[in-house]
């Protein structure tokens, strides 16, 4: 697959109009989310990346090829989100973000699923959890993808996984697809690939 920059948008309305099916990506901020994105494309340089959490501050669309079918049937938006949560950013930069999110998840039709980055290190977060419920209420499809996970060892990293699963439960009947990964690794690539395809698929693309 290759893949490359469209746009940069300000607004769910500046968003392209291909009518792309589209698959974003958004966790809090300096969860990993710019190298993950690089990592599932092959290219270290796609995403920009910082050691400043903050740095997405736009909707980014990328339109993804397949290299088995180069038509528009083989084509989809992968779409990186701005970070929620920087607390260095003042308040009016804050809110502005917060209906940014909001307005694409949505507005946004051609979202086939969005992907929320969670730090595997960590115990679960509020403001995750309550991103999550969020999405949850407004029937916003998603999937968790748990990050870093090269950062950890094994047993601890299923430990944690299985602590935010229990965490989820105690409000959710029913838990959304989860993924590992890692972008030092490529641990998660394949089986992230392979979601999407299945269900560009399922919509018949």
């Amino acid at each position: 697959m290759t893949a490359s920059f469209v746009i940069s948008s300000p607004d769910v309305t500046a968003c392209p109009k291909s009518g792309l099916p589209e698959y974003a990506f958004i966790g809090r901020s300096n969860v990993g989310k710019s190298s993950l994105i690089n990592m599932l494309c092959r290219d270290p340089h796609l995403a920009k990346t910082s050691q400043k959490p903050g740095k997405t501050l736009l909707i980014n669309h990328f339109l993804v090829t397949s290299e088995a079918d180069r038509s528009q049937a083989g084509q989809w938006h992968l779409v990186d989100l701005p970070g929620y949560g920087f607390a260095r950013t003042g308040q009016a930069e804050r809110e502005n973000l917060r209906r940014m999110i909001e307005r694409y998840c949505l507005m946004r039709q051609q979202l086939v699923s969005l992907f929320v980055l969670i730090d595997s290190r960590l115990e679960p977060q509020c403001i995750d959890l309550e991103f999550i419920q969020w999405l949850g209420e407004n029937e916003v499809p998603f999937s968790l993808v748990f990050t870093k996970a090269d950062k950890v060892g094994r047993g601890r990293l299923a430990e944690n996984i299985a602590v935010y699963k229990q965490k989820l439960l105690d409000t959710w009947e029913e838990l959304p697809p989860i993924f590992c990964t890692s972008s030092q690794t490529g641990q998660g690539r394949d089986e992230l690939l392979t979601y999407i395809e299945q269900l560009n698929h399922d919509l018949g693309q």
